[in-house]
């Protein structure tokens, strides 16, 4: 798409002030369809500014809350910035850093989070920041003119507009400081940890060490779990896994009663029974790391006759996604939900549903849009087990598995007698979880909810599963009128743009297979390059992005007896009626591929999914 295929910005908001928002979303729609191509000039600069216009309003809407909320926590002896506040009440200001074109501003945090942490961290250099093409850096011990070279070399290749490197002079206690608090840990300094420990056993001290240094280290490789099996058998491996992009890496491999001894730590820091290993059991614990708070969500099981599982889940809310950034490249959908999560008027209700299976990033969409309502003045109630993050100006219960008035039913029950705008169900498991989310939702209240499904499809065929058979036909019709958007998810890995092969797409797939992805055999595309480079550990991937299989809903309460009729025959009838928008996974794959993040055979492997 060229600025040109755009209408000007003049005609663009006049017309559309005459647009339903079905209109305004099909609209958009169809441009990315007849183009073929992801967004491009015009359009790129009219959402960046979109979503710094929304990043401010945003911060204004609870800048008065968190001013008055610091001067609190300064007189209890709590120092916090304005900008942390705001960051933690989910309005931070909208991040300079762009997944596509040149990048010249980044913080300190960014650049420690974009650029390798081989490459700055045995220099011994303070990432300050990025301005306007020039990284400043404060070192340790004076830099020589290969060492700046290389610096700025993978800061390019990473996508940073770097024209020089501008070296700052500090205090070298305030430096060594600063570089103990931030610089949390690499590879190595686990590694020397564990062989001390290890050479060691018994010393607690080293072992409370290693535990510290191989959380950081996780979080520094952008895992999301850590996985590790203690098992007394000999012929068993005492792994330590961490997942990273959705794959299980082996890390490091501990001798039993060392394993024994860690696991044994990290339970009672959770606050579990450390004695029992038979039972399974769930808490947590919290650490800082680079300034922030990291909470750490600890499970545990058996393992075979007297071993133990346990999976660390890592939550950093400096990891979540904002709303915007989430959908960036879903605009049409992304406009739509941002409608539904702002209504003019109290009392709109409707279903917003979240499908996905285990690990689609269902549980972060889920907080993008919690974060996107103005919670100032409206009253956001949510209802998770377990709670992951916490969220400011929100409430947030608890589910309590085996105790009496506790479940998901009863919490939404109880929870319409506290006069709730939005009601977000951090999953819906049964049958009576289903019938009390549609009785809230028909009662006036939007309610937000997850459920495990394949396709965006097969999310009603899934509540319908769940639904009482002798309510069924009440509950389906319920189901029609109420839902708004059904938003199924994968996360795919996105190639590293540093060494990612370009060539003729021609020239890497057969006839047959790009007749499949439906695209122009000259188009040029990115390909995974097995190599990697140092910008991605080897690997030649870098983090994961959304791919949705969407349905909207457009139409009022009135036209919806057809998709009532359709629910109770068949299903897949609800994408041919007027009034629903289809947002299918083929579209989101050949957009991913033609805009490069996206090697060609895995969204074919995708396509056939």
């Amino acid at each position: 798409m060229t600025d040109k295929d755009l209408p000007t910005e003049g005609h663009s908001s006049k017309e559309e002030e005459s647009l339903t928002l079905a209109e305004m979303v099909r609209r958009v729609k169809d441009r990315r369809k007849k183009s073929g191509t992801p967004p491009d000039g015009l359009e790129r600069r009219q959402w960046h500014d979109r979503r710094k216009e929304r990043a401010q309003e945003g911060r204004e809407r609870y800048l008065d809350m968190v001013q008055k909320e610091r001067v609190m926590l300064f007189g209890q002896g709590v120092a916090r910035t304005t900008d942390q506040l705001l960051d933690m009440a989910g309005a931070g200001g909208a991040s300079e850093l762009e997944e596509e074109g040149v990048r010249d501003r980044a913080t300190g945090d960014q650049l420690r989070s974009i650029l390798p942490v081989q490459l700055w961290l045995p220099l011994s250099i303070h990432l300050i920041d990025l301005r306007e093409g020039v990284l400043r850096v404060a070192p340790l011990h004076e830099l020589n003119d290969r060492q700046i070279q290389a610096l700025m070399s993978t800061a390019q290749r990473s996508g940073l507009s770097v024209e020089k490197v501008e070296v700052e002079i500090w205090d070298r206690a305030e430096l060594l400081e600063t570089l103990r608090s931030v610089h949390d840990l690499s590879a190595d300094r686990t590694e020397k940890t564990l062989a001390q420990w290890l050479a060691d056993v018994d010393n607690g001290l080293l072992l409370n060490q290693f535990q510290r240094d191989m959380l950081a280290e996780a979080l520094q490789v952008r895992a999301s779990d850590i996985h590790m099996l203690q098992d007394n058998n000999a012929d068993s491996p005492n792994w330590i896994k961490y997942r990273i992009d959705g794959d299980l890496v082996p890390m490091h491999l501990l001798p039993p009663d060392a394993m024994a001894r860690l696991t044994t730590l990290l339970k009672r820091d959770a606050g579990l029974n450390f004695g029992d290993k038979t039972t399974p059991k769930d808490g947590r614990f919290g650490f800082s790391w680079q300034g922030r708070n990291i909470d750490v969500r600890v499970a545990a099981g058996p393992q075979a006759q007297d071993g133990e599982k346990l999976t660390l889940r890592l939550l950093d809310r400096a990891a979540l996604k904002g709303f915007d950034e989430l959908l960036r490249r879903h605009e049409d959908v992304g406009n739509y939900l941002a409608k539904l999560l702002s209504p003019e008027i109290k009392g709109g209700g409707g279903l917003i549903l979240l499908s996905g299976p285990t690990g689609s990033g269902k549980t972060t969409t889920l907080y993008a849009c919690v974060q996107q309502i103005d919670r100032r003045r409206r009253h956001v109630l949510t209802i998770e087990d377990p709670i992951e993050y916490e969220l400011r100006y929100a409430t947030q219960w608890q589910v309590r598995p085996g105790i009496e008035g506790s479940q998901f039913p009863d919490l939404i029950r109880a929870a319409m007698r506290h006069d709730p705008d939005y009601i977000v169900i951090g999953e819906m498991r049964d049958a009576d979880t289903v019938e009390t989310s549609l009785r809230a939702a028909e009662s006036g209240h939007t309610v937000i909810s997850t459920i495990h499904a394949d396709t965006a499809l097969q999310t009603f065929e899934r509540l319908r599963s769940l639904m009482p058979h002798e309510r069924e036909r009440s509950s389906t019709y319920t189901l029609a009128q109420q839902v708004k958007c059904v938003l199924n998810q994968r996360l795919v890995r996105t190639l590293c743009q540093g060494c990612a092969h370009k060539e003729k797409v021609s020239s890497y797939l057969d006839e047959h297979e790009i007749r499949q992805l439906g695209i122009d055999e000259n188009v040029f595309i990115r390909r995974h390059n097995t190599n990697g480079c140092d910008l991605c550990n080897r690997t030649g991937v870098v983090g994961r992005t959304l791919l949705l299989d969407a349905l909207l809903l457009t139409m009022g309460p009135s036209e919806r007896n057809n998709i009532y009729e359709a629910l109770m025959k068949n299903a897949n009838d609800i994408t041919r009626e007027e009034g629903v928008i289809v947002h299918s996974r083929r579209e989101g794959l050949v957009d991913l591929v033609v805009s490069g993040l996206v090697d060609p055979k895995a969204a074919l492997s995708h396509l056939e999914d």
